[in-house]
């Protein structure tokens, strides 16, 4: 789908044109006075009369004097209730809508549309993000129909300024996004058996060549050698072997790097705690987090964004055999902390404590990680938004309680001001010290889990936080978001979520709240 800037528009065969309105005594629209009289009062009265009631759904008029030619008439409600929430919704149904009735191509007035909260520049790459996201199905498993796929060959977004260069790059900007969270729900989408750590390598690797960005992938003797026995422990259960994917923007930039750190289980049985049936199904998706920091990395590069980012992704795949890891075992990482394993189900915390540990290496100037790493979250938080939680490090450099607290907020702010701006919606759980106390070990330093149905999500983020030393680190747990929810106007399947974080969070590297 090509999506395009544009002054002025007009009427055309197979082309719908999308007149918005809000409530008002006398709805009107600027685009009726290019039209003829006879066709410009039909739609003003159904605009008045017949329509004002049917909020944010379309309606389509053909015209009098031409039946096809085709306006879509949108009543938005009050403009005063009219938010950044909600125009990112109608962008998503009203591509929806193209689809669903085999419009080919339409025109969108951003005046009409626009929230209150945001400038154009906002606008139009939002549009972007919200139509590619929309355009989306997965269907590479499917015999095409008769008919063929929906498609929506063009997109024109009407604006007096479509010339400026500043909305030009956002809307380029907004496609790459929108381009590389599709990619991301490409990658999670596909099921297990054809998705291994190998597959994922190669996907890394494939990015490394279209993109400015270098890529490493440590093989499971080099993972070994590094000391990184979670990750070696977790995969020994498969006869897909481990991977450790390193990927890197930026460096030309110079300065300490933001990492980016991805649970990349390709799918999850449980291991020898075999999950029940009912929860195995969507298990291919537990890579979800390495897949969002490798296509964030790959719109940082794209859109040429003046950071430093590393991504780290550890890729296992978790699986019962008679050689798996199991209940009991005590596994050394790479910081020389060890893990009592308690439930082999509880995987991914313990092949990111390597990949934390690794990330402690390189001197980062924020740690974020990002995993499928809880159902707790999703009892928590429902599936509106994802679970974060954050820690600023001061406590491990100064020992100071009150200055911990006042710089965790900070960055805590920080956190969900990136959640709002990029759409991928964050919510704070605690990580107080009195929770360190569910995960210690008896025989090791650390429990991969805590006391049965007891703040699951915290003590899957506390243990987390033993492998990150001193340095600050936002933890976001997607589990919550990993798929599409109903309403939404999505197709169904992986979501895509972290990607548009991530991609913020770079663009706002500058104003990490951190005093290292």
């Amino acid at each position: 789908m090509n999506i395009a800037l544009t002054q002025k528009t007009s009427l055309a065969k197979n082309k719908a044109v999308l007149v918005s309105f809000f409530s008002s005594k006398v709805p009107s629209h600027p685009f009726l006075k290019t039209l003829p009289k006879e066709d410009a009062a039909y739609v003003a009265k159904i605009m008045a009369h017949d329509f004002t009631t049917n909020q944010e759904k379309f309606r389509e008029v053909h015209l009098p004097s031409d039946p096809d030619f085709l306006i879509l008439l949108a009543h938005l409600g009050k403009k005063e209730e009219w938010n950044e929430k909600k125009y990112r919704l109608f962008v998503r149904k009203f591509v929806s809508f193209l689809k669903e009735r085999r419009i080919p191509s339409a025109a969108v007035f951003l005046a009409d549309i626009g929230a209150k909260q945001c400038d154009d520049t906002e606008l139009v790459s939002e549009f972007a993000q919200q139509a590619l996201m929309a355009d989306f199905t997965f269907h590479i498993y499917k015999e095409p129909p008769k008919e063929g796929w929906p498609a929506i060959n063009e997109i024109e977004i009407v604006s007096d300024g479509a010339k400026n260069a500043s909305l030009q790059k956002s809307l380029q900007d907004g496609i790459i996004i929108g381009e590389e969270m599709n990619n991301c729900r490409t990658l999670a989408n596909t099921p297990g058996g054809d998705m291994t750590p190998q597959t994922l390598a190669d996907a890394a690797r494939s990015i490394g060549k279209r993109t400015d960005s270098a890529v490493t992938v440590l093989e499971e003797k080099e993972i070994e050698k590094l000391g990184m026995g979670g990750i070696m422990g977790v995969s020994k259960g498969s006869d897909a072997k481990p991977k450790f994917i390193i990927m890197e923007y930026g460096k030309k930039f110079g300065g300490k790097p933001v990492i980016y750190v991805g649970k990349g289980v390709t799918f999850d049985t449980g291991g020898l705690n075999l999950k029940p049936s009912d929860a195995i199904y969507e298990m291919h998706m537990d890579m979800t987090g390495g897949a969002a920091v490798m296509h964030a990395l790959a719109a940082i590069a794209r859109m040429k964004i003046s950071v430093h980012v590393i991504g780290l992704i550890p890729a296992v795949e978790n699986m019962p055999s008679g050689s798996s890891y199991r209940p009991g075992d005590i596994l050394k990482t790479i910081t020389g902390k060890t893990i009592e394993v308690l439930n082999t189900d509880a995987e991914g915390r313990v092949i990111l404590a390597d990949a934390l540990g690794y990330a402690q290496r390189l001197k980062p100037r924020l740690i974020a990680d990002v995993a499928t790493l809880t159902g707790a979250a999703v009892v928590a938080l429902g599936q509106h938004a994802i679970a974060l939680f954050s820690s600023s490090g001061e406590q491990s450099r100064t020992g100071s309680g009150e200055q911990s607290r006042t710089a965790n907020e900070k960055l805590e702010k920080f956190a969900r001001d990136i959640g709002d701006a990029s759409g991928d919606y964050v919510w704070p759980l605690p990580l107080w010290d009195e929770y360190l106390e569910d995960i210690k070990g008896t025989f090791g330093d650390v429990a991969n889990a805590g006391k049965k149905g007891q703040g699951g999500a915290i003590t899957g983020a506390m243990f987390l936080k033993q492998f990150v030393g001193e340095y600050p680190w936002i933890h976001l747990d997607i589990a919550p978001t990993m798929t599409t929810i109903e309403g939404q106007f999505l197709a169904k399947g992986a979501s895509g979520t972290g990607v548009r974080f991530l991609v913020e969070l770079a663009r706002n590297a500058n104003k990490i709240p951190v005093s290292r």
